[in-house]
Order: structure tokens, then sequence, then C-alpha cells
């Protein structure tokens, strides 16, 4: 028997080469994870035994990711969306049993199965995954969505609803006659959760947090955040309800708090380990064998739950006041089972609700259901284009609206996200008369900054639609200014084919995705992390007596060496020489003329970059290139722009007007 530690360097092992091995074929890293957990597991290799002790550390990482999410949500926002949850999540979870029990009861013939085990295996089968479909919605900046909201009102009831269920589940394998006390005594611990959290909780989170902070302590600050999660988890498992649910409450509560950001930074390590162990352990409960033996059940139990929370969801969407594309991605995104349904299925096989066998057909078909969540909600676009008649009309109004206010721009920049960083860009082109086109999926936030006068619009960026209707074409830059590397991709792939040569620039926290942003096309990558550190490093400086002149060299070398853009300066009559005497690299324009003998020849001919300086730019006829290549050949009236060292820059200077000196003497 292999030791724990063994065991854990086989699990990483096997998750690094799992997700990698996904990662290089465009696939989402989870179905990774969940591969993992179906071949290591104790029903293919066995390699890795289904201990109970794993799943219960694998659910932390469900009660991170909800506690990550309530961040992304607010008290005032959970009000709003009461409809939803108790409407939308409501019908749902009623519909799927009522069909359930309708379904056994037409196939009773031949299934054998009781009334009360239809119950119980609709109230699993109700169940989505809160892990994927939050996951995969955040990877695609979808939460903000109209469909996002429907979807996370309907997960956020079913995990209210698995407590009733658990209950429901357990007095059907006895005596039902005491089922309308137990649910009662539950209705009443759920209210007595919900408002010591929301309530008590509320008025406690922003002092406590005050003091946290005050004591400077970074270890402290996450202790206490891992407290805050877990305690908030365990006051609701202690009254029946799930860890998950109390975990979300807890980060809607510090959603009100200025440590917002700060506390999403730190969980988020603690929040993707635990989730990927959460999905290799789900894998875990499949067994290939059934596949084999029963592959026409299995199908029967995927496809059919499948299809029916599709066509339910979109039709409750629908009743709702939803498009028809919007109720259509809320049922692709609703359609797969859930995490929580596996809990459910655990306590029916106890009271022998169902059979074993059919029971290990529905986890295969609900394992499965999981597998393919994340390529329905990936193609969630493809399928509604195809399915509704009304969704490119309604998505050429969306794009009628950002055009309309884009066809009064021209030579503006098109800003990706209206966050803190979009907003501060806008108002710094704003001052210096440019124009801009902001492109949020924040509805509140546009219609805000709308009302305000503000050019923003609701659109997806990382469409290429919504860019041709910003004016890609009219744009002089784009400028994608939220930090989440796969949206920014998109971005830049659909810039590079509609406008390859408009300069992008990409803001990112740190430098992990750098090479892969500038291989896709960005002009340049501006890592906060960065920017931070200068300006600490420069604030330090001056505070021990460093001359600021000194200390502003010496952060533009630091820029010069990470940002290509911002290298050199033209010299003007107010710029003084350092009181170190050092030569800072410069801008400077050369005219070429008529006459010249430049004129015809390439800059490789020149030689220029043999006396350490560079062309950066070429402008002919009005118009800048950016970066010429070595082949550029010279043409009468380009200006040049060079850069190097101020004797560099004299030499090269003298090199071109010699020989336009040299060619008027021939003539």
């Amino acid at each position: 028997m292999i030791s724990p530690l063994e065991m854990t360097l086989f699990l990483l092992l096997a998750s690094v080469a799992g997700v990698v091995l996904f990662r290089f074929l465009n696939m989402p890293p989870m179905l990774g994870y969940l591969t993992v957990g179906i071949i290591v597991g104790p029903h293919a290799l066995g390699i890795a035994p289904n201990t109970e002790r794993a799943q219960n550390l694998a659910e932390f990482g469900v009660v991170f990711l909800m506690f990550s999410i309530g961040l992304e949500f607010s008290l005032a926002k959970l009000r709003a969306m009461k409809t939803l949850v108790f409407g939308l999540g409501l019908l749902q979870v009623i519909g799927t049993v009522a069909s359930a029990v309708l379904v056994g009861f037409v196939l009773q013939r031949w299934a054998h199965v009781s009334w009360q085990g239809c119950v119980a295996l609709g109230g699993a089968l109700a169940m989505s995954s809160t892990a994927i479909v939050s996951k995969m919605l955040a990877e695609r900046l979808e939460i903000e969505t109209e469909h996002g909201r429907n979807i996370f009102g309907v997960l956020l009831f079913q995990d209210l609803a698995v407590v009733p269920l658990l209950i429901v589940i357990a007095a059907l394998g006895g005596n039902t006659d005491d089922l309308p006390m137990t649910l009662g005594v539950a209705s009443l611990k759920i209210v007595v959760a919900l408002t010591l959290l929301l309530f008590v909780g509320q008025r406690f989170m922003t002092r406590w947090f005050n003091v946290v902070a005050r004591r400077r302590s970074q270890e402290l600050f996450v202790l206490n955040l891992l407290l805050v999660t877990l305690g908030a988890a365990f006051i609701t498992d202690r009254f029946g309800l799930s860890l998950a649910l109390g975990a979300f409450i807890a980060g809607m509560l510090i959603a009100e708090t200025p440590y917002r950001h700060q506390v999403e930074e730190d969980i988020k390590p603690f929040r993707d380990v635990l989730l990927g162990l959460f999905f290799v352990t789900t894998g875990m409960l499949l067994d290939p064998r059934v596949l084999i033996a029963h592959p026409l059940l299995v199908l029967t139990f995927l496809l059919g739950p499948v299809l029916l929370k599709i066509v339910m969801i979109t039709g409750l969407a629908r009743g709702f006041g939803a498009t028809p594309g919007v109720a259509m991605r809320t049922g692709l995104g609703l359609a797969q089972a859930g995490e929580f349904g596996f809990v459910l299925l655990n306590l029916i096989l106890d009271k022998h609700l169902v059979d074993a066998t059919l029971l290990q057909a529905i986890l295969a078909s609900m394992l499965l259901s999981m597998l393919a969540a994340p390529l329905l909600i990936q193609n969630a676009d493809r399928i509604v284009l195809r399915l509704s008649s009304t969704e490119w009309m309604l998505q050429s109004l969306q794009m009628t609206r950002i055009a309309t206010q884009s066809l009064r721009q021209s030579a503006h920049v098109i800003i990706c996200g209206y966050g803190r960083a979009g907003q501060n860009l806008a108002r710094m082109l704003e001052h210096e008369g440019l124009s801009y086109v902001a492109l949020d999926l924040d509805p509140d936030r546009v219609s805000a900054a709308a009302a305000a006068g503000e050019s923003v619009v609701f659109g997806d960026a990382a469409r290429r639609e919504s860019l041709v209707a910003a004016g890609l074409h009219r744009a002089r830059a784009v400028a994608i200014t939220y930090a989440n590397t796969p949206s920014a991709l998109r971005v830049l792939h659909n810039v590079h084919e509609l406008e390859p040569a408009l300069p992008v620039i990409v803001r990112t926290v740190d430098d992990a995705d750098l090479e892969k942003l500038l291989a896709a096309g960005a002009t340049e990558v501006i890592p906060e992390i960065v920017e931070g550190s200068l300006m600490l490093a420069s604030h330090t400086l001056v505070l021990m007596g460093v001359p600021m002149r000194r200390v502003v060299r010496r952060v533009e070398e630091m820029r010069d060496a990470r940002y290509s853009l911002l290298r050199g300066y033209f010299r003007g009559s107010d710029d003084l020489s350092d009181d170190d005497g050092h030569e800072q690299v410069r801008l400077q324009s050369v005219p070429v003329d008529d006459n010249a003998e430049a004129v015809g020849r390439t800059l490789e001919e020149l030689g220029l970059t043999t006396l350490g300086v560079e062309v950066t730019a070429i402008r002919r006829h009005g118009i800048r290139g950016m970066q010429p290549v070595p082949e550029t050949k010279l043409r009468a009236a380009d200006i040049v722009v060079l850069r190097g060292l101020p004797e560099a820059l004299a030499v090269a200077e003298e090199r071109l007007l010699r020989s336009r000196r040299a060619g008027m003497s021939a003539a």
C-alpha cells in the first residue's frame, strides 16, 4: 500500500499531465482533472483509492469557489435577484422532480422504481454543477450577463434546496408520517442561519477586518480570511445547510468592505488547488465497466435529463421575461448534473430506494454530463444562433447600439472593460482631447456611466462583431484594461485578423502570461506588479536621500528595459543634463532631402545600426510607419526617427547630412 506522500505526488503528477494535455487540445482543464480521476480511480487502474478523507478535502475547493463568487455579488444584487432565486430556481427543482415522477409512472412496468425512488432521483438530477458552471462563466466573463445572472439564481436555490431534499430522501426511506414536522424544523434552521450570517455578519464584518488590517500582518490577514470563510461554512453546515452556501454568504459580506480586492487575490491559491482535487475525486466515482455492460441505459440517463433540463429551463426562463437567446444559454448552462447530486445519490443508496445497478448507471451518466458541460457552455453561442431565429436580430440590435455610439468617433481608442483601470484611462484621454469607445459586460456599470454621458456601451470585447461595431477599422488603438488572459487572447486574435497593424495595449497582474500575450500580437503588456515595484523603489530612493533627477533616470532605465514604446524621448530646450553627467537615450527626427544619396537605399545598406542607432519609425506622406524592417528603402521627403545616445545620433545625422552634401556637390 502506497503512503499518503506517494499518493499526493502521484495525483499531482497525473493532474499536471492531464491539464497540460487538455490545454494543448484547447479544452477546459477541469476535463483533465475529471479524466485523471476516472483513470486512476478504484474502478479503473485502482492506483488511487477513493477515500472519504480525499473527498472531504476536495469539498473545500467548492467552498472557496463559492466564496470567490460571493465576492462578485452584494446584498443589493441578491435582493434584486430574489425573483430568479425563489422563482426560476424553485420552479426548476420542482419541475425536474415532477418530471422524474411522471417518467417513473409511465415506465413503471419496465423500470420497477417506486414513487419514492423517483422523487429522490428527481431531486438528485435537478442539481447542476456549481463548480464547473461558475468557473466556466468566470473565465468567459459572463457572470454579469443576463444569462449568467439567471444561472446563478438557479444555482443558489439549488444550494438551498439540498437540505430539504436530504431530509425528504431520508424520510422517504423510513417513516413518511414525520415528513411535515421534519421539513418545518429544517425551514426554521435555514431562517436562523441566514439571519445570523446576513444581518449580524453584515454589521460585524467591516469592523473585524479593520481590526485585523491595522495589525499590518499579511500572515494574520490570510489566517483571518480562512477563519471567516470556513467559519461561515461551519455555521451553515451545523444548521444542516451546505458548506458552499455559507462560504458564498461570507463572500457577499466581505464584498461590502474595502478589502474585497485584496481578499480576492489571497483566496485564489486555495481555491484553484482544492477545486482541482475536487474534480479528481469526482472522476474517481465513475465505474467505466458500467459503460460497457449497460451502454444504452447510460446513454438514456445521459440524454434524457440533459435534454429535459435544457427544454424546461429554457421555457421557464422565457416565462420570466428572458429573450430566446438568453433563455437557451441559461438552459445549456444548467443542463449538466451537479456535485450535490452525488451527495443525494449516496443517501439514496443508503436508504435502498433504487437498485444499485441502476444507480451506478445514473452516476455514470451524471459524470458524463459534467464532462460534456464545458463543451456545451463553450459552444452555446453557436447552438443558440442555429436554433433561435430571433437571436440574429437581437445581436444585430446590440451591434447597432455599439455602432451608433462609435459612428461619431474616428482615430479613437477602443477600451475593453470599463472598470477602474478603464475609467481612469478614459478620463486621461478626455483631458487630452482624445475620443474613445468603451465596451463592458456589467449592465449596471454601463447604465450608470452612459447616463453620465460617458462613451460606454454594453458589449463583449472578445467578440469580433463587437469590435467591428465599435469602429475597429477607424480606431487608432485598442486597450484591454481587465486582467483576464483568455479573454485578452480572444481580443488579440480578432484584432490581428481584422487590423493586424493596430496597436493593442494589454493590462495584466504580473508577467506570468507576458510571452503568450506578446506572441498573440500585443504591442505592449503592462503588468501592475512592475509599475507598483517601480513606484515603491522610486519613493524609497527619494526617502534615502538620492537626488530626484537620478531617481527619475533610474526609473526611466527600468522602463526602457521593460517597455519598448517608452524608450527614449525628444530633447527640448528645457532639458538639462543629469547631475552625474549620465547620457540618456533620445529620439531625433531627420528629414531625407530630395537630393540625398540615402534615397533609394535600404536601412541595412545605410548601416545606421552599426553606429548603435535604431530606426524606430519612418513618416511618409503624413503616415507614420512603426518599426521598419532592414529592407525598407528610403524615399524623398521621408522623415526618419532615430533612437540612440546623443553622440551616436550626432554621427548618424552627420552621415546622412554628408551624403546629402556629397550628392549636391556631385550635382
